[in-house]
């Protein structure tokens, strides 16, 4: 074998190499690609889950405040009057940072 067909042969030991080697570094790409996608699907699942408990949480703890339990009506009165007075002082807040 001549010193060429050896320099060629060693080229195409090497370029086969090289192939092989990328074909498993875009496959690789191709799982990692997979398995971001699917975190990120799982990541909006909890937030959605988060999101949903505390709405739940809200609505628990808003039940909570205007609950009347023995005749307390003036209780109640009262915390739906502070809850409607911050109602009030958000829109009002809302109202300014439009007119901003």
């Amino acid at each position: 074998m001549s010193p060429n067909e050896k320099t060629i042969t060693a080229f195409e030991t090497r370029l086969r190499q090289m192939i092989l080697r990328f074909q498993e570094l875009k496959k690789e790409n191709e799982d990692l690609y997979a398995e971001i996608a699917k975190n990120e699907q799982a990541i909006q699942e909890l937030r959605d889950k988060l999101e949903q408990g505390q709405h739940d949480y809200d609505s628990l703890k808003m039940a909570k405040m205007i609950e009347i339990t023995d005749g307390d009506l003036d209780g109640a009165k009262e915390r739906l009057s502070k809850l409607i007075r911050d109602v009030n002082k958000c829109i009002a807040i809302l109202s300014d940072a439009e007119q901003d």
